[in-house]
């Protein structure tokens, strides 16, 4: 990796070291240290992800015309303040305003990071880009809960001041590295307006006219919502309603889902770089079915409960697994589709539909994990075959190139298409 992407890497670890420090505690600390109630609590945390949803059809845009430097330190900041805010936070509409800064600022972080990696990486290079990323951000969330756990006291809220505070101070080194990165420069997207019929057009239209742009994040939006909407809802109530773990096994559950994620990533990446990637993605969804195949054994078998217990840690370590073999292969290809002048609206198209699986999955699948025990087994082995079959289909709009980067043995410009002097056969057609 180059200098720009070394510290890039750096930043985005540090930044999800200091979320690691609060995101398991938030609830406890909104709910019983600050003693605002569940209800607010539940507010809050319904804040953190709805303030996400809010600014991300604003930040694609903004990435395009200022360039994802200046958006990611903007973000930086904002979120910062809305760490140390909510660290002294003790009234209902602080904490409520607290949250929104602080979910804003860290959903803006996603898609301005992944357009700076995209700026310093080929095709040839951007799969393990990304594996790398998502394995320090990992690394970074679990040294960051295990710190934190070390350091909350329920009966002391400076305790919980602090975390915040270190959480804040991440944010603020991030913005201060991203503030020493010297991109490669390319073209704004108030250098390629239009001048003529033959300019590319750079509108939401085109974005959704690009079948397999649009068929990645419906694929994007069943891979978040059947797995990361889970995490913490209806697997965790499956878990502890049906199977009948106790609440500490899913601690070391989640600990075991991290542990495979950082053991396998590299092991995984020598594997699948240099295969198809809607084949990966196919092959995630039959290892997740797999998975909610094996909890359903440990909620409606018949087995002892250390049995039941080993099938739920199982569960979460099959799906860091298939989280390990996503990473080098999804968020690549959502770069490599993605014309130059547009690299940000598609990173943040797809940061979105993240965001909106990840507020419907726990809605729909928390009160079925915990009642319905069944169909909600039943429900995510389909939604995870659905997965295989969705990636096939979107192989068959992937270029050669696209969907397997090893055959490129010069440089791609898949991301690159509104350069105007090169030869036209070139370029790929990236909107179809």
């Amino acid at each position: 990796m180059g200098a720009a992407l070394r510290r890039i890497q750096v930043g985005s670890a540090l930044s999800a070291f200091g979320l690691g420090f609060t995101v398991p505690y938030l609830y406890v600390y909104v709910a019983q240290v600050r003693d605002l109630g569940a209800g607010t609590a539940g507010v809050v945390l319904a804040v953190f992800a709805m303030a996400a949803l809010a600014v991300l059809p604003f930040t694609g845009r903004a990435v395009d015309r200022r360039g994802p430097l200046p958006v990611l330190i903007a973000a930086a900041g904002a979120a910062a303040a809305g760490a140390a805010a909510l660290g002294v936070a003790d009234s209902v509409t602080t904490a409520v305003l607290s949250a929104a800064v602080l979910g804003a600022g860290t959903a803006v972080m996603q898609p301005a990071l992944a357009t700076m990696l995209v700026r310093c990486s080929s095709p040839t290079t951007r799969t393990r880009a990304f594996a790398m990323q998502f394995f320090l951000q990992n690394l970074g969330l679990g040294i960051g809960g295990l710190v934190g756990g070390q350091l909350v006291d329920v009966d002391r809220p400076s305790s919980f001041t602090l975390l915040f505070l270190i959480e804040a101070a991440m944010f603020v080194v991030l913005g201060a590295v991203a503030v020493t990165v010297r991109l490669p420069h390319s073209p704004l997207l108030a250098e390629t307006r239009p001048v003529g019929e033959g300019a590319p057009k750079t509108g939401l239209r085109t974005l959704l006219s690009h079948r397999a742009m649009v068929q990645l994040c419906v694929l994007g939006f069943v891979i978040f919502f059947a797995c990361y909407g889970q995490f913490e809802s209806g697997l965790a109530a499956y878990g502890t309603e049906a199977a009948g773990i106790e609440p500490s096994t899913l601690g070391i559950a989640l600990a075991a889902n991290t542990a495979v994620i950082v053991a396998a990533q590299f092991v995984v990446l020598r594997l699948v770089e240099r295969r198809r990637r809607s084949r990966v993605i196919a092959w995630v969804g039959l290892i997740w079915a797999f998975a909610w195949i094996v909890a359903g054994y440990a909620g409606l078998g018949h087995g002892s409960q250390t049995m039941a217990t080993a099938a739920m840690v199982s569960t979460y370590a099959l799906f860091g697994l298939g989280e390990a073999m996503l990473s080098p292969t999804v968020a690549p290809l959502v770069a490599d589709l993605a014309p130059e002048p547009m690299v940000g609206r598609y990173n943040s198209a797809f940061a979105l539909v993240k965001q909106l699986a990840l507020a419907v999955g726990p809605a729909v699948g928390g009160p079925m994990g915990a009642s319905a025990h069944g169909p909600y087994i039943v429900t995510f082995v389909l939604f995870s075959l659905g997965i295989t079959a969705l990636a096939l289909r979107l192989g068959r709009q992937l270029s050669p190139e696209q969907d397997r980067p090893s055959l490129l043995h010069t440089p791609s410009r898949v991301v690159a298409v509104s350069v105007p002097d090169r030869e036209p056969v070139a370029a790929p057609a990236a909107v179809r």
